[in-house]
């Protein structure tokens, strides 16, 4: 199924997925260039509130289609295509239910939320406007990844690709009609950010309904052992994919505790956005090896997926490399796309992102090697890797780097907090490595 060398896996597998995936991007991208060009920068900062709600929703979406990913794979890798199918209607399932239960729960409890997620009284209406819209619509957000994950799993990456992007090329147009034609305000941007998705779960349904593939619904009985195994092997996705949303709650919250106030926060929207399509970058290519590795896994075939990860590891270090380069140069003309009168914001953003962004070139590696070990069913190292680079540095270093430099170091922490993860996992990798040698030579 998955033949051919390892340059030619990578082109064929992580690069569709990458597209699709940076285009979808675009989403939370382009609000902010219209936000900041039509409504200015409280409304930047609002809409800067809901950045966590969107990227919770994707990593929960995420978790199911890698979890469930990693399973279908394996099977079809061993040839059980029925349990692949069975895998997949249970995953449709669990989407669905926890679509609904966020789409209700949020509206219910959506000011306590935004408050939560670091509203200020000023910008308070602004953000329920915005995060309303999201929440109610969260279902095809969900839809949309879960669907485009197992459509590359059913080895059609392109058709992924190209649903994600015509989600994205909607939310621009609809973004402009909604912002100035029907002069909606920043319920507008939202509106169209929500419909997006819709789109994409239009495209890719067809897929599947018309049994185009290998993973159609069939019926199937509930097993909580599988569902637990889906969650299982997704949550170091969901780690990975969350990420964004902690680093965003903890950046909110510490920019605020600093006294940067709302131009700090308005910058982080804008450096965030930049961070994102790096993220994607990474997460679009890991996302798009996850099937080859799993396939390999369940078919034996060790010394491919190796030869693969190598590979991969010196594709994710040079775009890493790239991407700090491309920063350095143009990150300005970047800033300058989403407020171009607000000179003050412009260069408040460039100064800081240098030093956020100065050790982000290791940040692939780190997440290359979640997606290598939860395909490999390697699911505590993954989630070593994941709780390292989310939960456990990022808040620590937020709280610590201020008091030694100043206010200023906490701009600093995400890259801090990439390099130490980098460093545990090849702790990691050695380690295990001197224990394979050692078990061959029976020491």
């Amino acid at each position: 199924m998955y033949k051919g060398k390892s340059h030619t896996l990578f082109a064929k597998y992580a690069l569709p997925q990458m597209v699709g995936l940076l285009f979808n991007s675009v989403y939370m991208i382009v609000d902010g260039i219209f936000i900041g060009n039509r409504l200015g920068r409280d409304a930047m900062a609002a809409a800067a509130v809901s950045v966590p709600i969107v990227e919770i929703l994707i990593a929960l979406s995420i978790a199911l289609s890698a979890g469930a990913g990693v399973m279908v794979s394996s099977y079809i890798g061993q040839g059980k295509t029925e349990k692949a199918r069975g895998i997949f209607s249970l995953s449709v399932l669990c989407t669905a239910v926890m679509g609904l239960l966020i789409s209700i729960l949020g509206n219910i409890f959506i000011h306590q939320i935004a408050e939560l997620l670091g509203s200020t009284p000023s910008i308070h209406d602004e953000s329920i406007s915005y995060m309303r819209y999201i929440i109610t619509f969260s279902p095809f957000l969900l839809f949309s990844f879960l669907l485009s994950g197992l459509v590359r799993n059913d080895n059609r990456p392109k058709l992924a690709m190209f649903a994600l992007m015509f989600g994205s090329v909607s939310n621009i147009v609809l973004d402009y009609v909604f912002m100035y034609p029907l002069n909606m305000g920043i319920a507008g941007a939202a509106l169209a950010t929500a419909i997006g998705p819709v789109f994409s779960v239009l495209i890719m349904l067809p897929h599947f309904i018309l049994k185009r593939g290998d993973l159609y619904l069939i019926k199937f009985k509930i097993k909580w052992r599988n569902i637990c195994s889906i969650y299982v092997l997704g949550f170091p996705s969901f780690i990975m994919e969350f990420t964004i949303g902690i680093i965003t709650f903890v950046y909110n919250f510490a920019i605020v505790h600093y006294g940067f106030g709302e131009i700090g926060l308005a910058a982080y929207l804008v450096i965030g956005y930049l961070m994102l399509i790096i993220l994607t970058l990474f997460l679009g290519m890991a996302q798009g090896l996850q099937p080859i590795f799993s396939y390999f896994m369940g078919a034996g075939e060790e010394k491919q997926s190796k030869s693969l990860l190598n590979f991969s590891i010196k594709a994710f270090l040079a775009t890493g490399v790239l991407c700090y380069i491309l920063i350095i140069l143009f990150s300005r003309g970047f800033f300058t796309v989403f407020n171009p009168g607000d000179i003050e914001l412009i260069n408040f953003a460039e100064s800081k992102s240098l030093l956020y962004f100065s050790g982000f070139f290791i940040a692939g590696f780190n997440i290359l090697m979640i997606s290598y070990w939860q395909a490999n069913g390697q699911t505590k190292k993954a989630l070593a890797v994941s709780l390292a680079r989310s939960i456990i540095f990022p808040p620590v270093l937020a709280a610590v780097l201020p008091l030694i430099f100043g206010s200023g170091a906490v701009w600093a922490c995400h890259s801090v907090s990439e390099v130490m993860t980098a460093a545990a996992a090849v702790i990691m990798i050695v380690l295990f490595e001197h224990k394979r040698e050692n078990s061959k030579t029976g020491i």
